[in-house]
């Protein structure tokens, strides 16, 4: 996410401690919110497939998704 995004998000977040939003900035705070954490999972998602446990054996075994 482009650092003027997360600037808005923090920015609109600030600004709701001070007052009420309009339905707009409330819609816009929304939306870039949830990109944002889309973004977040799919970063931790793409660590999480290249992450690896060694057993004491000696033995890697990929990380695997849980149902």
């Amino acid at each position: 996410m482009v650092k003027e995004k997360i600037d808005r998000i923090n920015y609109l977040a600030a600004e709701k401690k001070l007052r009420d939003l309009t339905p707009e900035e409330l819609e816009e705070q929304a939306a870039l919110r949830q990109e944002y954490l889309a973004e977040i999972r799919a970063s931790l998602g793409a660590t999480l497939g290249n992450t690896v446990i060694e057993r004491p054996d000696g033995t890697r075994e990929q990380l695997k998704k849980k149902n």
